[in-house]
């Protein structure tokens, strides 16, 4: 089954749903069952098992390396992968199964650069299908 609507998926390498709340206050990280995924390689599997979750809410920095300051972000030098290749990966996986993607995408990242590139790909995404984003 790669289509699973009834799971709320949270990427993250340390938090949890209920820190996300105390700085987002979105109530959905208290009154929802995460599943709760810690890297690109459990993210991927994840999906691959359970099908498209219902919500995903992401973080960008998923590795120390990742936490550098920067005003850019150097996707292809890093070892760990990003939040950013988790949404990247997940949008090719929905186009080539035919799925569509969660029915709502969180970014909770306190990384401002990091999250504005996720917010991107999907933005690009809805504006490729002709989608309202």
């Amino acid at each position: 089954n790669l289509y699973n609507m009834s799971y709320f998926l949270f990427l993250d390498d340390f938090r949890q749903p209920r820190d996300a709340f105390n700085y987002t206050k979105n109530i959905l990280y208290t009154t929802k069952n995460w599943l709760v995924v810690r890297s690109y390689n459990e993210f991927v599997k994840c999906i691959e098992e359970n099908g498209v979750p219902h919500t995903i809410s992401f973080d960008h920095d998923l590795a120390d390396a990742h936490y550098e300051e920067q005003e850019t972000i150097a996707y292809d030098k890093y070892i760990e992968k990003t939040g950013y290749h988790c949404a990247t990966w997940l949008i090719k996986y929905c186009i080539d199964n035919k799925l569509k993607l969660p029915t709502a995408v969180l970014i909770h990242s306190m990384n401002p650069v990091g999250s504005q590139n996720i917010r991107s790909i999907f933005d690009n995404y809805h504006k490729v299908m002709n989608l309202p984003s």
